[in-house]
C-alpha cells in the first residue's frame, strides 16, 4: 500500500512527543481530522536503553519504564462509544533491532524460572530478512506492537497490560494492509502507537520480539456505524513466520489441566529441539523462540488442553 496517498501530518519521535503511560488527561500533541493520514516516527519499547553495545550484564543494571509511545493524536470530533478505525498503509524498519529476556529473578517472560542471567541478541536487517546466529535467518514482517486509545479510568496506566481499548496488544498480524478498530472511551480518542516488532512469533515468549524503532504511516477514521467492545482487525497474514502456504515446521506440544503449565511444556520441547538439533545453547534457542515460533492452542474442550509451538524449518541453514 506505500505511495497510494498523500500523508497529511508527520509526527517526529521528538522528546515532547513521547510518553511512557496511558492518561486520559494527557495533552495531545497534535489534531488530526477524521480520515487524515499521519506517519509516526516511533522509538523501541526500551526508549534507546538498548543499543548496538549494550550486552547481556548491561540488563541486570537496567529498568523497564513503559513503553515510548508517540502521541497521544487527538482525532476531531471522535465521541466515546465511536470506533475508531486505524488503517495500517506502511511500516519501515530502521536497520537493526534486539531481542532480550531480563534476568529471570525479574520474573518477567514464560519460562524465567529456566534463565537466571539475562539475555541479548542484536540483529542486523539485511532487507526484509534478519540475521541470528549459526545463519539462521528470519523473514521481517514489522508491525507496531503497540496500538491503542486512551481508556476511560483517570490517572496513569501502565503500558504493558493490554486493554479493551487496545494497547499492548502484540498482535503480529497487524501489519502494512491491515486494518484495526478500536473502542473509542473518551473524547477524541488520544491515539497513541509504539513498541516496534520488526518480526515475531505468536506468544513472544521471552518478553521481547524483534525490538526495532520504526516509522508508521496509518490512516486514522472515525466509525460511528460500528459497535465494537474490544480490538477487532482485519489482516491478510502473514499467519507462519514466512508467509508460505506451504510451509514446512517442526511441532512440539505441552499437555495439562492448566493452559499456562501446558504453554511452557510446549515452549521448553522447542528449545530443547532448538538446542539439541541446530547448535544453539538453550538461551539462544529460547531469544529465537520469541522471534520465531508460534504458539497455538490446539484445543481446549477436553480436561486437558494441549498446546504446540511451531516452527518453520526454512529459517535453519541447510
Amino acid at each position: 500500500m506505500a505511495g497510494d496517498y498523500d500523508v497529511d501530518h508527520w509526527i517526529r519521535d521528538e522528546d515532547d512527543h513521547v510518553h511512557k503511560t496511558w492518561n486520559n488527561d494527557r495533552e495531545p500533541i497534535r489534531i488530526v481530522e477524521s480520515g487524515d493520514v499521519v506517519r509516526f516516527e516511533c522509538r523501541d519499547a526500551n526508549d534507546g536503553a538498548i543499543t548496538e553495545e549494550t550486552t547481556p550484564e548491561d540488563l541486570a543494571e537496567q529498568e523497564f519504564e513503559g513503553h515510548a509511545l508517540t502521541g497521544p493524536v487527538a482525532v476531531e470530533g471522535v465521541e466515546p462509544s465511536d470506533v475508531l478505525q486505524v488503517d495500517v498503509l506502511e511500516v519501515d524498519h530502521h536497520g537493526w533491532g534486539y531481542t532480550l529476556y531480563r534476568p529471570g529473578e525479574r520474573g518477567l517472560g514464560l519460562l524465567p524460572e529456566d534463565f537466571p542471567e539475562g539475555g541479548l541478541h542484536v540483529w542486523d536487517f539485511d532487507g526484509d530478512v534478519g540475521h541470528f546466529v549459526n545463519g539462521i535467518e528470519i523473514p521481517l514482517a514489522p508491525f507496531p506492537g503497540v496500538v491503542g486509545v486512551a481508556p476511560a479510568a483517570d490517572g496513569d496506566h501502565d503500558t504493558a497490560p493490554p486493554r479493551s481499548v487496545g494497547g499492548n496488544l502484540d498482535v503480529k498480524h497487524l501489519v502494512e494492509g491491515s486494518t484495526l478498530y478500536l473502542p473509542v472511551a473518551v473524547e477524541d480518542a488520544l491515539f497513541s502507537i509504539g513498541d516496534g516488532h520488526a518480526a515475531q512469533g505468536d506468544g513472544e515468549v521471552c518478553i521481547s520480539a524483534i525490538e526495532a524503532p520504526l516509522t508508521v504511516t496509518v490512516r486514522l477514521t472515525r466509525r460511528s456505524d460500528l459497535d465494537v467492545q474490544r480490538p477487532q482487525f482485519r489482516t491478510n497474514g502473514p499467519y507462519v513466520q514466512t508467509n508460505v502456504a506451504d510451509e514446512r515446521t517442526y511441532g512440539t506440544t505441552g499437555v495439562s489441566d492448566d493452559l499456562m503449565v501446558a504453554t511452557k511444556q510446549a515452549v521448553r520441547g522447542m528449545i530443547d529441539h532448538i538446542h539439541e538439533n541446530y547448535g544453539l545453547t538453550r538461551g539462544e534457542a529460547y531469544l529465537l523462540c520469541s522471534a520465531a515460533i508460534d504458539v497455538k492452542i490446539n484445543e481446549v474442550v477436553n480436561p486437558n488442553y494441549v498446546v504446540s509451538a511451531y516452527v518453520p524449518e526454512r529459517i535453519f541453514p541447510d
